[in-house]
């Protein structure tokens, strides 16, 4: 299908969803009213309008309805002014219930049809009864959904041990796996607390740092290996690909040194043919 679509998001370093403007003369940054599945939204206009592509490109998206005026902005503080008293009353209903869950937080829908609950736990959750105490008290659409802790510290927000706001928080829109292996490529310690964001699980910025650390380390030799350096041969003991030196214990005298990659040569571990 032809046409033009137009990034949104609904969340700060949230997921971009696209929309087809239609006439609309919309620019990055523009706040505008959009349909969604669960009715009429809020969002900030993140890409400006471009032609379809992939799937958006076959399917038939929903329309930006229009920009976003005076009235809109101070219904969208009235809503946020409700989400919090919404919190609280979800709170103090889970403690009564006596249900293992944390809610974390609540959205309301621009059109008010629907309230989502946030929240996390352990393992599954009955939660049936919460949902009609809920809606008895609200009088509208309930949903309670259920997320991990990344989500979590994503919508939470907070400092990271760097010192600096999240990345989830702040920018990075989507999560992508990470694993025990980056950060030993990194040479960083395998101490949990020190690769671990506040979420509990492995940081994000040792994905994103990964490829880097990969293309560096292809002018070194690996640990491990021999190699013939100015002082004679020895054997790869480390590795600083932010300094580019690598450690070698050398054989004769059996001590220590740093050297530059280009410094040595590798040198061949193939067994000798017999016979």
């Amino acid at each position: 299908m032809a046409g033009e679509m137009v990034g949104v998001c609904f969340k700060a370093a949230g997921k971009v969803y696209y929309f087809d403007p239609g006439s609309l003369d919309v620019n990055v940054g523009d706040r505008v009213i959009v349909e969604t599945v669960r009715g009429q939204e809020y969002g900030t206009v993140v890409s400006r309008p471009l032609p379809r592509m992939g799937e958006e490109q076959e399917q038939s998206l929903k329309p930006v309805i229009r920009k976003a005026d005076e009235e809109d902005r101070k219904r969208i503080d009235e809503l946020q002014a409700k989400e919090k008293y919404a919190f609280k009353v979800c709170v103090d209903k889970v403690a009564a219930h006596g249900l293992p869950m944390k809610v974390v937080a609540v959205d309301y829908t621009f059109d008010g049809s629907k309230i989502v609950f946030y929240f996390t736990a352990e393992g599954r959750i009955d939660f049936r009864e919460l949902v009609r105490d809920l809606a008895s008290v609200f009088r509208t659409r309930i949903e309670l959904r259920q997320i991990g802790v990344r989500d979590e510290a994503k919508m939470v927000g907070g400092l990271g041990g760097c010192g600096r706001e999240l990345c989830c928080g702040s920018w990075l829109r989507e999560f992508t796996p990470v694993s025990i292996r980056m950060a030993k490529d990194q040479n960083l310690s395998l101490n949990p607390a020190k690769i671990s964001g506040i979420c509990g699980r492995l940081m994000c910025c040792l994905k994103y740092e990964n490829d880097t650390y990969e293309n560096a380390r292809k002018g070194f030799p690996n640990v491990g290996s021999t190699v013939m350096t100015p002082k004679g041969e020895g054997r790869v003991t480390g590795v600083n690909i932010l300094k580019s030196v690598l450690t070698v214990e050398l054989k004769d005298p059996k001590v220590h040194e740093e050297f530059k990659p280009d410094e040595v040569k590798k040198t061949c571990s193939c067994p000798r043919k017999r016979g």
